[in-house]
């Protein structure tokens, strides 16, 4: 299944792959990424899960509600889309912006996730100054500036050797983020300005993941280690990869997931 799915928050752009019946695994993307970020996860884990994934509010097919947005707000449309697809509790995998809104959600509606899987994310992503700048941008310079992010990303989301050795997928990602709509990433960016859990997450109980790369120059390892830190009980994978480390090192990244849930 591949739709729009009108949910009391909005319509979203979703995708379900998997049995009917199966546990539910839900798939949040990266800011300036779609729901395709998560092809290679999808076809792994439609084997054992169904598979549930969505372009985030602002980017691709989903609604994009004027800015700026809250992960109050981005943390509710899961819930929402969960609601609308009669869906009660569901494993959870978000990677950078789609970390943090899995850290919403144990904070938050702990009782609704079996286990929560936080990529590359942190509990507080940059400066509230440096996304502020960045939206202001975005939304000065419209669909140009959106391509003028697409040509540096290379640089934030892969290592050097990998943009080298796979420059298919490098250009695929930088695709997402050029045709991503200016309104809802400079909205996207203004939530991650505002948002800081470093004092919540202490409270989280669901069992919770943390997948670190080793190069990442955005959420670095210590980011990890700090949330480790925080959150009683849950563990930590590095992996050989910046900051889309589910695209660079996939291979790690599904082993990393599939012994996490399946862990009694």
């Amino acid at each position: 299944m591949n739709d729009i799915v009108k949910t009391a928050a909005g319509s979203f752009r979703v995708r379900l792959d998997g049995p009917e019946g199966a546990p539910v695994l839900v798939l949040s993307n990266s800011l300036g990424t779609t729901l395709e970020m998560w092809d290679a996860q999808a076809e792994r884990f439609a084997r054992s899960h169904r598979v549930l994934r969505y372009d985030t509010r602002g980017h691709g097919a989903s609604v994009v509600s004027p800015g700026p947005y809250s992960f109050d707000q981005l943390g509710g449309d899961v819930l929402a889309l969960l609601d609308a697809l009669g869906i009660g509790k569901a494993s959870f995998c978000g990677i950078s912006m789609g970390g943090l809104t899995g850290l919403w959600l144990g904070v938050h509606a702990p009782q609704r996730f079996d286990r929560i899987v936080v990529a590359n994310s942190a509990a507080r992503i940059g400066t509230a100054e440096g996304w502020a700048a960045r939206a202001a941008l975005v939304r000065a310079q419209g669909t140009a500036g959106m391509a003028e992010l697409a040509a540096s990303a290379p640089g934030r989301w892969f290592t050097e050797a990998f943009a080298a050795a796979c420059p298919d997928v490098v250009r695929r990602a930088q695709g997402w983020l050029a045709g991503t709509p200016p309104e809802g990433y400079a909205a996207c960016c203004e939530a991650l300005g505002q948002a800081d859990l470093r004092g919540a997450i202490g409270g989280i109980a669901v069992p919770t993941l943390l997948i670190a790369g080793a190069a990442d120059p955005v959420t670095t390892v210590a980011d990890a280690e700090a949330m480790q830190a925080a959150i009683a009980g849950s563990q930590r994978v590095e992996l050989p990869a910046s900051h889309l480390s589910n695209l660079e090192a996939a291979q790690a990244f599904d082993a990393a997931l599939a012994a996490f849930l399946q862990a009694a």
